[in-house]
């Protein structure tokens, strides 16, 4: 080929690629133009549906890296799930025994309401409910003696501030002893598949014999959650008992999370509610419900070190891990 030829193919190209490029502008302005709605198809100006499409894209949550989140956490034990799905998302020794402290009173709480068709119905508190738990240096709601007070703030009491003797005020209401009730407990944990959990108590007070696995307290969470009255009480950060025989005023009980929670915002969501619990023998626990870019999570945590007057690195763990998602 000949240096005429040459030049002569090279200006053929550039002619051609100044062709396309021509073809391509009109191309696009023409698609453009055809999607400013002309006959109402399309919701939104095309500037605005790609801003949307783009503030979509943003808001997705990044690829989560859920073996490095267990490597951080203080807890010796920890599962998170995705609740709509059952989808176990991150776990760490999820399936080894724990003593379940104060988590135990999650299942209190259901069986109760379960067997209580009635809420407003009136319970009596004795002082045979109230003196061993304070000897035994168990958490109370602030109930005495002969009170009377309705089953629903038992409830309550149950789960924010922890109240022993409400636990056991609501045992002997439904089955008439705190031993009959735990057999309801252990049955309850059978239907739902707890193969590693036997109670003792209604309490979590310490007892060899009273274990469970985060694994399984996450399959109670879950159910549980399933029950309206029982979401509202675990989603409550502070609860007003209107007046009663022995409180004239009332009684005014918080959340144990709440009350050593700053601030329930997360980065993408919201914790919405949880139960503590703390003996020396199972550390810090925390059994604890959030939800993060419109999906809820559970997530139960065991075994950290300190106790109710350290830092609450169970707490920490839930912040970590619901910021991470």
């Amino acid at each position: 080929m000949t240096r005429t030829q040459k030049k002569k193919r090279r200006v053929r190209k550039f002619m051609l690629s100044i062709a396309f490029f021509i073809l391509l502008i009109f191309s696009t302005r023409f698609y453009a133009v055809t999607l400013q709605d002309p006959l109402g198809i399309w919701p939104l100006p095309v500037n605005d549906l790609i801003q949307e499409v783009a503030v979509t894209i943003d808001s997705a949550p990044d690829s989560v890296d859920y073996a490095l989140l267990s490597e951080h956490l203080y807890s010796s034990n920890a599962v998170l799930l995705r609740v709509k799905d059952n989808t176990v998302l991150m776990e760490k020794n999820s399936e080894e025994r724990i003593f379940p402290a104060s988590l135990t009173k999650i299942m209190t709480a259901i069986v109760a309401l379960e067997m209580i068709s009635d809420l407003s119905e009136k319970i009596q508190l004795t002082d045979s409910m109230i003196q061993a738990l304070k000897d035994s240096n168990a958490s109370i709601a602030g109930f005495v003696s002969g009170e009377i007070v309705h089953a629903k703030d038992l409830l309550y009491g149950v789960l924010l501030p922890s109240g022993a003797e409400c636990c056991i005020a609501l045992a002997e209401f439904t089955k008439g002893s705190e031993e009959n009730f735990v057999a309801s407990m252990n049955q309850k944990a059978t239907e739902l598949k707890m193969t590693n959990t036997h109670f003792v108590n209604t309490t979590g007070l310490h007892d060899d014999n009273h274990y469970s696995t985060v694994e399984d307290i996450s399959k109670l969470l879950i159910y549980a959650l399933q029950n309206d009255t029982f979401r509202e009480i675990f989603t409550t950060a502070r609860h007003v008992i209107p007046p009663t025989n022995k409180h004239a005023d009332g009684i005014t009980i918080y959340s144990t999370l709440f009350k050593k929670l700053n601030n329930s915002k997360l980065k993408n969501g919201e914790i919405l509610g949880g139960k503590t619990g703390y003996t020396e023998k199972a550390g810090l626990c925390l059994a604890s419900f959030a939800k993060i870019r419109s999906e809820e999570y559970i997530l139960v945590t065991a075994g950290a070190l300190g106790d109710n007057y350290t830092e609450q690195f169970n707490i920490s763990d839930a912040i970590t891990v619901f910021n991470g998602l």
